[in-house]
């Protein structure tokens, strides 16, 4: 499957090199020199060189040797072919668990994950309801089970987390 792994960002310097908004938790291999990763707009690029700057992830791509071709990819998210099916019993990339049903322990359906949203303290599935969007924390005591291969998340909510004004 294709993993969104960064988002180029600005140009840093004139030799080419890319400040990365990582969203990876390997970036040392998911950015290691002589890999590729493809662009929203299709392109693939080898990454010839990696530094951390500031705790800034620096990239230069094969074929990028100035400020302006840097400035031409900008904004655009990067991602990697990951094989899923090395994946330990219970884990799983964000991606996978877009598009999932989000079901009460008693088969209630809630809604289907939008998106995953990542904060300092604790990340939250966006979901979309036909009442509106519930946000819910990703922690063991609400998060019941996650099946990716059904598609399904099981959830166990507090009194009032999925009420929705209209």
């Amino acid at each position: 499957m294709q993993l969104v792994v960064g988002r180029i960002g600005r140009a840093h310097g004139v030799q080419g090199e890319a400040t990365v908004e990582v969203r990876t938790d390997q970036p040392d291999q998911r950015f290691a020199v002589g890999a590729t990763v493809s662009t929203e707009d299709g392109r693939n690029l080898i990454i010839t060189g990696n530094r951390w700057h500031n705790k800034i992830l620096l990239l230069s791509f094969a074929g990028i040797t100035d400020r302006d071709q840097v400035e031409q990819l900008r904004d655009q998210l990067v991602s990697t072919e990951v094989n899923t099916e090395d994946q330990e019993p219970g884990e799983y990339h964000f991606q996978q668990l877009i598009g999932c049903q989000v079901k009460l322990e008693d088969s209630k359906d809630i809604g289907v994950v939008r998106e995953i949203i990542q904060l300092p303290g604790q990340d939250l599935l966006g979901i979309d309801t036909p009442n509106g969007e519930v946000l819910i924390p990703m922690v063991k005591q609400i998060i019941i089970a996650i099946d990716i291969n059904a598609k399904l998340i099981v959830v166990n909510p507090p009194e009032g987390l999925l009420d929705v004004e209209n």
